[in-house]
């Protein structure tokens, strides 16, 4: 079913002077106005839609990206200050609306608020909240799984470390000791479940997966192309002067040499990491492959 609120690709199937009607389906042939249609366009094209209520309460198409969907959080600027609330600049030619009782304080022009967006049940128009507690239901079942890769948003600083909204739905923790760089409120970032408590918290984690040692691979390798192919630090350094150079923790970055050196892309020497002439990882594999081929055809 479509529902306001969100993006979908719709079949063109009428043009008027103003603009294209899409087929909707349940919510009938919606409007996309001229100035958000591609050139080009013709009946029987389809296109990736945002569908809204526009200020005269029609609902109507548009080709902009909203900076997020109905059901979900964002880090929004307010850009003015009405009778009715504040409006926010969420990536569309009409700003949507935070009414005054949904505002945990109250806002300033120029400053950004993390906020939740919702159809309102009256008018069934598109609205946000900034209190976000009251959408975050951590008695909702899920089915997150430890190492499961994860969409973050930094909602929070505790003294145990970082609240953070997990995939917009659930609450979870970034404890301090295990963060090695910087975050700031409303940031976005890709993070990990680190494990699912029996009370039903979650702990996360910045680090996990392929896609995080390749990244802390190439961190290592820049910094030591950067100084002449070495680095004062091993496996037996000291955790803090690891996260100065590189912004990892000394596990990760353990995990990480221990991999290079496998691929003979370093050498671990008693005074430090040094490379070697294979800086390149993919080269290192593929150069291991085609010897291993070789060799079984000897």
């Amino acid at each position: 079913m479509i529902t306001i609120g969100h993006e979908y690709e719709l079949d063109v199937v009428k043009t008027v002077d103003f603009g294209f009607y899409l087929d909707a389906e349940n919510l009938g042939e919606v409007l996309l106005p001229n100035k958000f249609a591609p050139p080009g366009l013709a009946v029987g094209d389809y296109l990736v839609v945002f569908l809204y209520r526009d200020s005269e309460d029609r609902l109507v198409a548009t080709t902009q990206e909203p900076k997020a969907c109905v059901g979900e959080f964002a880090y929004l600027k307010a850009v003015a200050n009405t009778d009715f609330g504040t409006f926010l600049d969420w990536g569309l030619d009409k700003d949507v609306l935070v009414p005054f009782y949904e505002q945990h304080r109250s806002m300033e022009v120029g400053h950004s608020y993390l906020v939740y967006l919702y159809l309102d049940k009256n008018d069934g128009r598109i609205v946000a909240s900034s209190k976000i507690d009251k959408f975050l239901d951590d008695e909702k079942p899920h089915d997150f799984e430890p190492r499961q890769a994860v969409k973050l948003i930094i909602a929070n600083s505790t003294e145990l470390g970082y609240k953070a909204i997990i995939n917009h739905s659930h609450w979870g923790v970034l404890y301090k000791d295990e963060v090695f760089q910087r975050l700031s409120f409303g940031q976005t970032i890709d993070g990990f479940i680190k494990r699912v408590r029996p009370d039903g918290k979650i702990d996360l984690s910045l680090q996990g997966g392929k896609q995080t040692r390749d990244k802390y691979a190439d961190v290592i390798l820049k910094h030591l192309k950067k100084h002449d192919g070495f680095a004062p630090v091993h496996d037996k350094s000291d955790p803090q002067l690891i996260a100065k150079l590189f912004g990892m923790s000394k596990g990760a970055f353990k995990k990480t040499i221990g991999g290079l050196y496998k691929q003979q892309i370093i050498r671990i020497e008693k005074e430090g990491i040094r490379l070697t002439g294979n800086s390149d990882p993919q080269t290192t594999q593929e150069n291991k492959t085609n010897n291993n081929i070789w060799n079984k055809r000897k």
